[in-house]
C-alpha cells in the first residue's frame, strides 16, 4: 500500500486571530496516532478524504490557504455548536439548536 492509499491525519489549530495553521499531519501509523491523541484530549475529528488532500499539501506552520477560508470556518463553527458553544449574542431565534443550560 503506497502513502496515498494509507489513512492520513493533518491537525489544525485556530486562535481566532489568523487562519488556522497546521499543526500535525502523519500518514500510516502516525496518523492514527493523531487521529488517537486528538481524541483523547476531547478534540473532535471530521473525516474527509478531499479535504485531506488538500491539506497534506501544506507543510507545518503553514496557514491554511484562503480557499479553504469557507470550508474550514464552517467546520469550526459546527464543532462549537456540538460543543455546546454560542456566540454571546446569538439568540436562537428559530429554535433549531437544543441549548442546555
Amino acid at each position: 500500500m503506497d502513502k496515498y492509499q494509507q489513512k492520513s491525519a493533518t491537525a489544525l489549530q485556530y486562535s481566532g486571530k489568523a487562519a488556522p495553521t497546521i499543526t500535525a499531519k502523519g500518514h500510516g501509523e502516525l496518523a492514527e496516532d493523531i487521529i488517537t491523541l486528538a481524541k483523547q484530549h476531547g478534540v473532535l475529528v471530521h473525516q474527509d478524504d478531499e479535504l485531506s488532500k488538500l491539506l497534506n499539501q501544506l507543510s507545518l506552520g503553514d496557514e491554511i490557504p484562503e480557499q479553504l477560508y469557507i470550508v474550514i470556518a464552517e467546520l469550526i463553527a459546527f464543532s462549537y455548536v456540538l460543543q455546546g458553544k454560542f456566540p454571546e449574542n446569538w439568540h436562537n431565534i428559530h429554535q433549531r439548536v437544543d441549548i442546555k443550560t
